[in-house]
């Protein structure tokens, strides 16, 4: 079984796998499974209130589980697979745990060749934050993960340094970025014209 066999494996029956993208090294795990969510709360030590992502493998993949305006749907057209979270409305499937209670749900389609193959492979979306206890820099190499985080991931997909600036987070609906990263300018031009 390769690593990447493993690692989808692993996210099907529950556990925690790191995985690298464009941005950060991420930790994957079930997004629509409430336990294995729970578990990557705790690995961060991360603040319950604060929603966590979900990574899928295209934007067609995100609209089974988001309900997305024709406005987020052009936006993800022009910035999607890329650096970038765009919050749309969550359709019921998305468990609360992963919103944090709200109405709405980052989506994730990374471009990175490695992270697309885990996100076709594993029969769920994955969640999509980065790999590294809340508060702490985020993992640019393997050899910078937190030990916490290398403890609990049953597998550490490797692909050398990442770019290392996070992505940008966006609400295409009201306008609002509410993380600045990468294409930040981009977006808010595009936001501006449309």
């Amino acid at each position: 079984m390769t690593d990447l066999e493993s690692a989808a494996a692993a996210i099907d029956a529950g556990e925690l796998v790191v995985y690298p993208t464009e941005t950060v090294y991420g930790l994957g795990a079930d997004a629509l499974e409430p336990a294995a969510v729970e578990r990557v709360y705790e690995a961060k030590g991360r603040d319950r209130s604060n929603p966590i992502s979900m990574a899928v493998p295209s934007v067609p993949a995100a609209l089974e589980f988001v309900r997305a305006t024709d406005r987020e749907r052009q936006f993800m057209a022009r910035f999607l697979p890329g650096p970038v979270t765009v919050l749309c409305r969550r359709r019921e499937r998305v468990p609360d745990v992963l919103t944090a209670g709200g109405d709405r749900v980052g989506i994730r389609v990374p471009d990175h060749p490695l992270a697309l193959s885990l996100c076709e492979r594993a029969e769920t979306p994955i969640t999509a934050t980065s790999a590294n206890v809340s508060g702490r820099p985020s993992a640019r190499r393997p050899g910078d993960l937190d030990a916490e985080i290398r403890d609990v991931a049953r597998v550490v997909l490797e692909a050398g340094e990442t770019a290392g600036t996070e992505s940008t987070v966006v609400d295409v609906s009201s306008g609002t970025i509410h993380r600045r990263g990468t294409l930040a300018d981009e977006i808010e031009a595009w936001l501006a014209t449309r």
